[in-house]
């Protein structure tokens, strides 16, 4: 009898985490099986190669790999980040990477599936409300601003997800200021913490609730002075500084508007999504935690001003759907039977992972906009050049040579660069030659060399056919021009 009840027990067990098994396998399958893309990150390369940097010196350094920087100091905000990657490239390749973004993703699905059950809400609402957020929330369809991708990124999406769950339950909130010190050496992101107890605690004085409200007072004042544990110390707000309302977003297209990264057809899931949810939303006011919803409409609106935001509005929104879904759905089915059909199908999904894996293994590497036959060509035929690089193509040379030519300007933007130096580049990404602010810059930096995209048609016939230029090189993405 004892050993027939401790087997129903274990059954049991393992039946009620079926739910977590179904959503981690399935969403594991789907981003080993968008791997590529998580690798697609443009500023992969220099964070990769800063992390060997910050190895081998044993410190954070103040400037590297530019000939344009000036007297700019550069604050890398993401220095931890950086040197966890090396390491995990130094001995796994491409493959450890993907492994450990995979990881963060399957621990961020298990955290939000955990948060939704807390609340109440059934097995199927709350398997669909975290299915579809979290196949979502990475943004693949609007390449290369994905959200889920092997870049300091990650740790932000993780670490809210974390915040939010810890506000919500209330139980282990002395542990967000360690966690802080944490986030702030990983990632500028961190200011999303102090805005999500920041939301919990106008909450809690609203409604007069002062247990609570002097709860997130000692979190949020904690998480506020862990910010400063960091090799920048207080310098780290003005790194922030450089980045938060700069005018270089308007160029930089994960901070365009969401309509101007909408792709079709693959943005019409999320937009279905949004509809439903803003629906649910009119239709069951009142029966979810205030707190989620504000964190839900707030980031839709951030979102819709400005696209990387989109994917925080997935992720908190997952609550308030999982309970209105609860509400919607007729008959609440026998979650036993559901979980343990759940349990049957995660199952299956976790044995395709290790196929999956060996499929996309040879595909990895870094995005091939930038081959290493590109760099290598010029290195061998042209090693002192003074080059004007596209910026996309920044992070791949810097991976590659180290910055033994170095570069104009890359993706660290304004953390790294001056703002004169951005504005006269960003004059030369239009697609239509302005021959003047070409010619300047030419001129002002004496360059002689420039690194640009092949399908550049228009610079093709500035350079050669106006200015007398040789195009040297022609790879499948880009072409190197010589000054004669």
């Amino acid at each position: 009898m004892i050993a027939s009840n401790n087997g129903k027990m274990i059954s049991s067990y393992f039946q009620r985490f079926g739910i977590y098994v179904f959503l981690i396998s399935f969403a594991c399958v789907y981003y080993l099986e968008n791997a590529p893309i998580l690798l697609g990150h443009f500023d992969l390369g220099w964070h990769l190669a800063a992390g060997d940097l910050i190895r081998d010196r044993g410190s954070i350094p103040f400037q590297a790999w530019s000939f344009t920087s000036g007297g700019s100091q550069w604050f890398n905000l993401s220095w931890l980040w950086d040197v966890i990657a090396s390491v995990i490239f130094q001995y796994t390749n491409f493959s450890g990477l993907i492994l450990f973004v995979v990881a963060c993703g399957a621990v961020l699905v298990g955290y939000l599936t955990s948060v939704c059950i807390s609340s109440g809400a059934s097995t199927t609402a709350v398997c669909i409300s975290v299915f579809f957020s979290c196949l979502l929330y990475p943004a693949f369809a609007t390449y290369p601003n994905i959200y889920l991708a092997a870049s300091p990124n990650i740790s932000t999406m993780l670490f809210c997800v974390i915040f939010y769950g810890e506000c919500l339950k209330r139980t282990r909130w002395f542990l967000l200021p360690a966690i802080m010190v944490l986030w702030a050496n990983l990632h500028g992101g961190f200011l999303l913490g102090l805005l999500i107890i920041g939301v919990f605690c106008g909450v809690a004085l609203l409604r007069r609730d002062w247990a609570n409200f002097k709860i997130y007072i000692f979190a949020g004042v904690g998480c506020f002075i862990a910010t400063f544990i960091n090799p920048l110390g207080w310098h780290i707000y003005e790194g922030l500084a450089t980045v938060l309302g700069h005018f270089s977003q308007a160029y930089i297209s994960e901070w365009w508007p969401y309509y101007r990264n909408i792709t079709l057809p693959g943005s019409i899931p999320g937009i279905i999504y949004i509809f439903i949810f803003m629906a649910l939303e009119l239709r069951y006011r009142g029966f979810c935690p205030i707190e989620s919803r504000l964190l839900s409409w707030l980031f839709l609106f951030l979102g819709l001003y400005q696209h990387r935001y989109m994917s925080f509005f997935f992720i908190f929104s997952t609550v308030p759907l999982a309970l209105h879904l609860d509400r919607l759905l007729p008959k609440k089915p026998n979650n036993f039977r559901v979980e343990r059909s759940l349990l049957a199908a995660g199952i299956i999904a976790a044995c395709a992972l290790p196929l999956v894996y060996m499929q996309i293994d040879p595909a990895l590497g870094l995005p091939q906009i930038l081959s290493e036959q590109n760099v290598l060509y010029l290195q061998t035929h042209f090693p002192h050049a003074r080059l004007l690089n596209h910026w996309n193509f920044g992070g791949s040379l810097i991976f590659r040579d180290r910055g033994a030519i170095p570069v104009f300007v890359d993706g660290r933007a304004a953390t790294a660069y001056p703002d004169a130096l951005l504005r006269d580049y960003f004059q030369l990404e239009q697609l239509e030659i302005n021959e003047t602010a070409w010619d300047t810059v030419l001129e002002k930096y004496k360059i002689d060399t420039v690194l640009w995209v092949t399908t550049h048609e228009e610079l093709r016939k500035f350079l050669v056919g106006k200015r007398g230029w040789t195009e040297a090189y022609t790879g499948l993405y880009a072409s190197i021009y010589v000054k004669p």
